[in-house]
């Protein structure tokens, strides 16, 4: 065994890549110094910028809501570029490395969170006006389920963001060299620095900017993987042959990590959860200056998720392309997963100064859009939901607590990125790394789940009923239940053959797990796909919130119609009526034709005269046409009581 590994070790020290053949990756030169400082520079400029030109702004609303004066496209793309983190730029590739290409499949997942976010949370929240998505709970509950809602978020995003400022610096520092410390402190006094001076409408041009960073960090790896490869089917080939086109496993098993009905039906809850309550992403959509914007920004960034999905996937096969004889992982080139991009950037694109310093400001740009929004997030529920309600301060000074929140929360994460690195490794359970768990899904689902389901109490259930009594309680429940599997996860990870790593036929695996302290729901329970956390919370929640409601007469109150979902809200709504009205349209306009060829028969009256009255008014009133039409002579359509005797008296008078 030991002769095998060496063989293969000097297997892939001789195919190495690397400029100079050197096991040292290289570090940065002055050119990816360069191109890494000015995308902080650009994102730093904005803030400047939009805090010079709307120094007059008065109020807290224009700081954190941009005036609601937003459009569509700018909408859209920073909608995309929040939660595509550096987390998504590192681990997705990684992730079609290791797994296969499966998660290509969170395509179909986007598709029915938009619709579903379009059609079902964006017209409530756009038709109550709020600022906090938290300010509907207290509308429609109470205020006790208000601030349980504002807490969690709070909690939820602050341990996110953490995460997501020390995973590239970690990653990135052990491959090109660049320094830890420097480079999550200077990234994150950008960020707070742009914030605190532009607010949203910062947040927002900075992320269309960011986004269009990480694009091109993407296309410069693929671009030069496709060169070095000989094309882009000899990659799609190799990722075949290697199994990473595993699309279309319908397998039911829950247990397993990643199949269709995981991706599709758990990754929908999770992005539902994000796209639908979530306040970063909210307050985007709400800011814009129309409901009809606020739509189109959400289909319109539906095509930038498509797009960083694809770059993503493709980048990970052209990773497994290149190394697929020989893993800079298992042989010890890198010390851990999350690392294999940054090395096979520093590996094919090191002799091209400013391309690595490109790659690495298009991770570092996914880390600055996701915690700009979310500073700008944590401060609008702080105002909103902490301060206004006990406070009776003036706008301007609302305004700049709003300033002074950003900066307080802006240090806080980058407070929180120190304490993750005692955490120890970024996107994996164990440091022996044989099962990966991405913590911004886990995080998302295991909190992110319980609230929606507390949404979807109050919004989908009907007018005539009302939840009040079990809101808490299934919100409780929901998030002890979710907790439970997702601690259960990390502790007890789940064995290898649920997890089905895509490991090279000719590496041994190192790693094997003890069952001798697994307790008996380990292997069933605790063994869930980590994309079934946020459907188990929801659907808790949403059960045990109706049962409750139920038993404690909650059913029999009444609540006002403005706070659920209405048929008027839908698209589909407005399609039929659209649709009603052109085919009744058309069969006026034929009965007329009709009528104007063969003169007009008795029948063909009384058919043409209903359903032109129905397409003209929208519903059929005798009275009021006959009057406008035909007078006030035939007493059979006559609203008045006859008195025929005073008539007839009058007649022989």
């Amino acid at each position: 065994m030991y002769l095998v590994w060496l063989s293969y070790l000097g297997f892939c020290l001789t195919s190495s890549k690397m400029s100079g053949d050197s096991l040292v990756t290289g570090s940065f030169v002055t050119a990816d110094y360069v191109v890494f400082a000015l995308m902080l520079l650009v994102s730093a400029a904005v803030g400047v910028y939009f805090a010079w030109a709307d120094r007059g702004q008065r109020s807290s609303g224009d700081f954190l809501m941009g005036g609601r004066r937003l459009t569509a496209l700018p909408v859209s793309l920073s909608l995309t570029a929040s939660f595509m983190s550096a987390i998504t730029v590192l681990s997705n590739p990684v992730e079609v490395y290791r797994y296969g290409a499966s998660i290509g499949l969170y395509g179909l997942s986007y598709v029915m969170m938009v619709v579903v976010t379009s059609e079902v949370f964006l017209p409530v929240f756009y038709r109550l006006a709020v600022t906090s998505t938290y300010e509907y709970l207290e509308l429609r509950f109470n205020r006790a389920t208000r601030l349980l809602g504002t807490a969690l978020f709070i909690v939820q995003t602050i341990l996110y963001t953490g995460i997501v400022i020390y995973a590239p610096a970690l990653a990135l520092n052990h491959v090109t060299g660049m320094d830890l410390w420097g480079a999550v402190i200077s990234t994150g006094l950008v960020c707070t620095f742009y914030c605190t001076m532009g607010g949203l409408k910062a947040v927002v041009w900075t992320d269309v900017f960011q986004l269009g960073v990480m694009l091109a960090g993407f296309l410069s790896v693929i671009i030069r993987s496709v060169v070095l490869q000989g094309g882009v089917f000899p990659i799609i080939s190799d990722s075949e042959e290697g199994g990473r086109l595993n699309f279309w496993d319908f397998d039911t098993n829950p247990l397993k990590r990643h199949t269709f009905w995981t991706i599709t039906v758990g990754g929908t809850f999770v992005w539902v959860s994000i796209y639908g309550i979530n306040q970063a992403q909210v307050q985007r959509y709400i800011s814009c200056k129309s409901l009809t914007h606020a739509r189109v920004s959400l289909y319109i960034n539906l095509l930038g998720l498509w797009s960083i999905l694809l770059c993503s996937v493709f980048a990970g096969m052209c990773l497994y392309s290149v190394y697929k004889h020989c893993d800079p992982w298992t042989a010890g080139l890198v010390s851990a997963p999350d690392q294999l991009m940054p090395y096979l950037v520093m590996d094919i694109l090191g002799d091209y100064p400013g391309l690595p310093g490109l790659f690495v400001a298009a991770a570092y740009s996914g880390s600055l859009s996701t915690v700009s929004s979310s500073i700008n997030a944590l401060a609008a529920v702080t105002v909103e939901d902490l301060i206004k309600p006990h406070t009776h301060m003036s706008e301007k000074h609302l305004a700049w607590t709003s300033k002074g929140l950003s900066l307080a929360y802006g240090a806080l994460c980058i407070a929180m990125a120190g304490l993750a690195s005692l955490m120890g490794g970024i996107l994996q359970v164990e440091r022996n790394n044989v099962y990966r768990i991405c913590p911004s899904i886990s995080i998302f689902g295991i909190i992110g789940g319980p609230l929606l389901g507390l949404f979807a109490l109050g919004i989908f259930i009907l007018s005539d009923y009302n939840v009040l009594q079990g809101a808490l309680s299934g919100l409780v429940s929901g998030l002890v239940v979710s907790l439970w599997v997702g601690i259960g996860a990390q502790v007890y990870p789940p064995p290898a053959e649920l997890t089905r790593p895509l490991f090279d036929s000719r590496i041994v695996s190192q790693h094997v797990f003890s069952s001798a302290t697994r307790p008996v729901l380990a292997d069933n329970w605790y063994s869930l796909s980590y994309l079934y956390f946020s459907p188990i919370g929801t659907i808790t929640a949403v059960g045990v919130g109706l049962i409750v409601s139920l038993f404690t007469g909650g059913w029999q109150l009444k609540v006002e119609p403005r706070l659920t979902l209405m048929k008027e809200d839908t698209t589909l709504y407005y399609l039929i009526r659209c649709f009603k009205d052109r085919v009744s349209t058309a069969a006026v306009n034929h009965i007329k034709m009709l009528w104007t060829n063969n003169g007009c028969p008795l029948t063909l009256g009384f058919v043409l005269f209903p359903i032109e009255v129905m397409t003209r008014t929208g519903r059929l009133d005798l009275t009021k046409d006959r009057e406008k039409e035909f007078g006030n002579t035939n007493p059979a359509f006559c609203d008045v009581e006859l008195d025929l005797t005073r008539s007839s008296i009058s007649h022989m008078k």
